[in-house]
């Protein structure tokens, strides 16, 4: 709880991955990829319920093993094409409490821990707001990229006004980096989605903080990081 607004935390855990199979438990560190983000969530000064959602008995058996709250997610839900908001959903259609803001905390971010939940969430507080999602700055600026036409002629590729400039001195461009999405529950449930049409802010984290692993090469960034972290 914080501010007096009681805090839910879901994550979202499937079983396959085309790209990195069960990459959810695979090691990480010597932990299972989504422990991170378990011990992240059971860390928090303020989350009060954390949730997993997921179709793999492994996962399950995981979860309740550290003593957390399972919801078995059904089949049509557990595809690649499924968003985000539908399995947040089912979550708060099948557990018995009411929670003022809800948090989808993916473990694909194992970077991400309890301080950046707990700043995120005081964030949210300092600003008044009903959804805080979290970014970080991009490694390059997306006007210095473009598409390229079958022949790979680059001609156009830059605007007119970019050449010459240094990409130190461009525009500051954020992306969101998945790790943490915060919202009102009501909002969420009224607009079906964490990003809300107003009153909404960016929680910024640092890249190394904003890893998502989806490949291979992902993974093996996070390991490196962690193993060189002092």
């Amino acid at each position: 709880m914080i501010n007096g607004k009681t805090i839910l935390a879901i994550v979202p855990a499937r079983g396959g991955s085309k790209r990195l199979p069960r990459k959810n438990v695979i090691p990480l560190a010597e932990k299972p990829l989504i422990l991170w983000t378990l011990e992240a969530g059971i860390k928090s000064k303020y989350v009060d319920m954390l949730v997993v959602s997921s179709d793999d008995s492994e996962i399950i058996k995981l979860s309740n093993k550290m003593g957390i709250q399972t919801i078995l997610r059904p089949k049509e839900l557990s595809t690649d094409e499924v968003l985000v908001f539908p399995l947040i959903e089912h979550v708060l259609d099948n557990i018995d409490e009411t929670f003022d803001f809800t948090i989808c905390l993916q473990p694909t971010s194992p970077l991400r821990n309890e301080i950046h939940i707990d700043e995120a969430l005081e964030f949210l507080v300092q600003k008044g707001a009903d959804a805080v999602i979290s970014v970080c700055e991009m490694e390059h600026s997306p006007l210095w990229s473009n598409t390229l036409p079958e022949d790979k002629s680059m001609g156009g590729f830059l605007k007119d006004d970019i050449k010459g400039i240094r990409s130190q001195d461009l525009p500051k461009y954020y992306r969101i980096n998945g790790a943490i999405y915060i919202c009102k529950t009501d909002r969420l449930m009224n607009e079906k989605t964490f990003f809300i049409d107003d009153n909404i802010f960016a929680y910024k984290m640092n890249r190394i903080s904003s890893v998502d692993i989806d490949v291979k090469e992902d993974f093996l960034l996070a390991e490196s990081f962690m193993n060189n972290h002092e």
